[in-house]
């Protein structure tokens, strides 16, 4: 993995009305913060485990950096993707040599998918997000930024199924356990904020939110974690996304995919009130699709 640089931005400090450290996991491998989850759960499997490859579904990330980290293993990569996933992120499974199956843009149809596969090829399935493995891995990032600005008074991450801010959250709490982490949320895919607002676990069947990378529902391991350790969820509506997107492009010449810009987003769009405060954001990814921008 790379230990990806913190980057800063005065225009952007002054749209959300704080002082923002950018934890820039857009410049990972495979271009998104899912390489370190992958990464961990596929060199902890066993020479048995790992001797029919591994599978998995996801929307894009994910999926390359599984791909990717299965050819660092020398295994084969299954890869189950909706059909409508951004092109540039198809175009990085098969660039990694993942073996690769579309399916409908349902989590039903995922799921359905990727036991057919599985069944076929006897592969070790890793799932994108609800995997103790996968969650530990997504967690470094926090880590890793923490140790390079120890000083933070907030964190911030973006959530579909919950694996980064999962990760995010046992880490931060335990390094500072002083520490508020709020969760950013796209309206159109708001689960975890419905969740979080009753107690209740909500599924989100099929969202058409531009953050393509979090349209997902949270999972059994997730849910719990973050319903009892996040401090907030903030959400974000589709034009304060494409416009956090565009805003970071442009004036911090930074490339983040729309999933990325989310945290931003929901900091200048709702009234957190953070006067001044030094806050951590985790860029999650800048595999964006220059064919199709969102503007």
């Amino acid at each position: 993995m790379h230990r990806t640089p913190i980057m800063t931005c005065e225009a952007l400090d002054r749209l959300a009305g704080a002082r923002l450290f950018f934890k820039c996991e857009n410049l990972q491998k495979a271009g998104a913060f899912k390489s370190r989850g992958a990464c961990n759960a596929v060199f902890s499997l066993s020479e048995k485990q790992a001797r029919r490859g591994v599978l998995t579904h996801s929307s894009g990330n994910h999926a390359a950096a599984l791909a990717r980290t299965a050819r660092l293993r020398g295994i084969p990569a299954h890869i189950v993707m909706p059909q409508n996933s951004r092109r540039v992120k198809i175009d990085a499974v098969r660039s990694y040599g993942g073996s690769l199956t579309l399916c409908e843009p349902t989590l039903p149809s995922r799921e359905s998918t990727a036991r057919r596969v599985q069944e076929e090829t006897g592969a070790t399935f890793i799932h994108p997000y609800d995997d103790a493995r996968v969650i530990a891995g997504q967690g470094t990032a926090a880590v890793e930024l923490l140790e390079q600005v120890p000083d933070l008074d907030v964190l911030i991450a973006p959530v579909g199924g919950g694996g980064l801010l999962s990760g995010t959250l046992i880490a931060a709490k335990q390094m500072r356990p002083g520490i508020r982490v709020l969760a950013a949320e796209p309206k159109l895919a708001d689960d975890a904020y419905r969740g979080w607002k009753t107690g209740r676990f909500v599924a989100v069947e099929r969202s058409d939110t531009v953050a393509d990378g979090l349209r997902t529902s949270l999972g059994k391991l997730t849910f719990p974690i973050i319903m009892d350790l996040v401090d907030e969820i903030l959400l974000a509506s589709e034009d304060a996304i494409v416009d956090a997107t565009r805003q970071t492009l442009e004036r911090a010449k930074t490339v983040v995919e729309p999933s990325a810009a989310v945290p931003l987003a929901a900091l200048i769009e709702n009234d957190v009130r953070l006067d001044g405060q030094r806050v951590g954001v985790i860029l999650s990814g800048g595999n964006l699709d220059l064919s199709d921008l969102p503007w």
